[in-house]
């Protein structure tokens, strides 16, 4: 393909997207096709080229109904995906650059430009001055939580033993805490039995007297706590840890604090939502996805680190092919030392677009639209006669059943989903089933929520 014609087809691209986009609101949220479906519409490959035209055929006619949509106004599924179109074009750069941003050798403009937004972005959200120079783009939390993890055993053992771990190793959850942590700890060897789910509250925040106890009593008995996981946002309700008391036991048996809040992380952009954060200014490392609710197209997740070097240290290996001036002057940062996979994307860009494009102010008001309408869907749920909220509205997240029982919360969003114009998905609640409504896609107004909350009460 030559540049004149990527540009020709480019343009009949970025309109098919912006066609795609505003016609977004009239598809069914879910897609509505049938296991195996969408593959048996597809074509074998093709021993010639034959152009895009096929391919534009077969997104409108296979993809597109084979796609849930998650910039749909009507998502209130698990938690938002905001690929905002400024981010989209962040990304289609990065890609026309094709930079493998490995080292800073192998694109400066890659590892400084994310050092430059992962710094800015400690005083825009109001995070302690020991993340500066500490930040980092992982692909996911899930990614995160795992050079978290072998950051803290590194720093716990002072060097990796040639068996890696030696089974004593414990990691510290609570029963709302994301199976990342747990998905984490297999891979870095330590394997289920490692890890203690700790009790939780009546709001489902980690109980800190149960985790000093638990710590206590695998100290006495020879184990080695390495990590604690502080959620502020848990995926089922948005609970939020006392992050600040959990960090006193940490400090008590120099255990790593890892803060996971990948979906309420951005929220800190807002002054007034900071007060949720308290106690993070104590934690080892911290994550927040703006792949979730900050505009972001999938996948970049937010990491940043009080102990860099720790980090670079446990994850370091320098193969001869690797070796440059740059890297052995000292004086720059190679981020295939702060992460799994040696090879990384320009990721950053599409960041960089989003933040340049709304702004700091724009990012805050999209963060406190939401918050607004899950208040006054509250307000709503409260004034009605069958449904109640089974915890707390947590910033744009509420969690709702209905008064008759399992079933009839079931049998509601069900018809809902069935419906088509929104999707809703579901937790348990100390056994209860319980309907959760994230408000959080770029293009969900009031009157989206208003149609969603009179399909749920009407389905009865």
């Amino acid at each position: 393909m030559q540049p004149d014609e990527f540009r020709r087809i480019g343009h009949e691209v970025i309109d098919w997207i912006a066609d795609y986009r505003e016609r977004l609101g009239d598809l069914p949220v879910r897609s509505q096709v049938e296991p195996g479906w969408v593959r048996s519409r597809l074509a074998p490959l093709p021993e010639h080229g034959e152009g895009f035209a096929g391919l534009l055929a077969d997104l409108d006619q296979v993809v597109v109904p084979g796609t849930t949509h998650w910039q749909h106004p009507g998502f209130y599924a698990y938690f938002p995906s905001n690929a905002s179109l400024p981010s989209v074009l962040g990304d289609l750069i990065s890609s026309g650059l094709g930079v493998q941003g490995m080292l800073w050798s192998t694109s400066p403009a890659a590892t400084e430009v994310e050092q430059h937004l992962m710094d800015e972005l400690v005083g825009a959200m109001g995070l302690p001055r020991s993340f500066v120079g500490g930040g980092v783009i992982q692909d996911t939390a899930s990614s995160a939580a795992l050079v978290a993890m072998l950051a803290a055993l590194h720093r716990g053992s002072g060097k990796w033993r040639q068996s890696g771990v030696d089974g004593s190793e414990t990691v510290y959850v609570s029963s709302q805490t994301h199976s990342s942590i747990e998905r984490a700890a297999r891979m870095a060897g330590l394997g289920e039995e490692a890890v203690r789910s700790i009790a939780v509250d009546d709001v489902l925040a980690m109980d800190v007297a149960e985790l000093a106890r638990q710590i206590e009593s695998d100290v006495d008995n020879g184990r080695r706590p390495v990590l604690v996981c502080a959620t502020i946002g848990t995926t089922g309700t948005g609970a939020i840890d006392p992050v600040a008391e959990i960090a006193e036991v940490c400090a008590r048996h120099g255990i790593w604090l890892h803060v996971d809040a990948a979906w309420a992380g951005p929220a800190a952009l807002c002054p007034e939502f900071r007060g949720l954060f308290a106690g993070v200014e104590k934690a080892d490392s911290f994550c927040a996805n703006a792949h979730k609710w900050m505009l972001t197209a999938f996948d970049l997740s937010l990491f940043w680190t009080a102990h860099p070097d720790v980090l670079v240290d446990a994850l370091t290996i320098l193969p001869e092919y690797l070796r440059n001036s740059a890297t052995e002057s000292g004086a720059v940062v190679d981020y295939r030392d702060w992460q799994i996979p040696l090879g990384r994307r320009f990721r950053s860009l599409k960041l960089w677009s989003v933040l340049r494009w709304y702004g700091l102010e724009g990012i805050r008001a999209h963060l406190r639209g939401h918050v607004d309408l899950a208040a006054k869907l509250e307000s709503w749920v409260d004034e009605d006669s069958d449904w109640e909220l089974v915890v707390p509205r947590s910033l744009s997240l509420l969690t709702i059943a209905h008064r008759d029982g399992d079933e009839a919360t079931r049998r509601a969003m069900d018809a809902v989903n069935a419906e088509g114009t929104a999707f809703l998905t579901h937790t348990t609640v100390n056994g209860r089933f319980a309907v959760r409504i994230a408000i959080g896609a770029e293009a969900t107004r009031e009157e989206h929520v208003r149609a969603m909350w009179a399909a749920l009460r009407s389905s009865q």
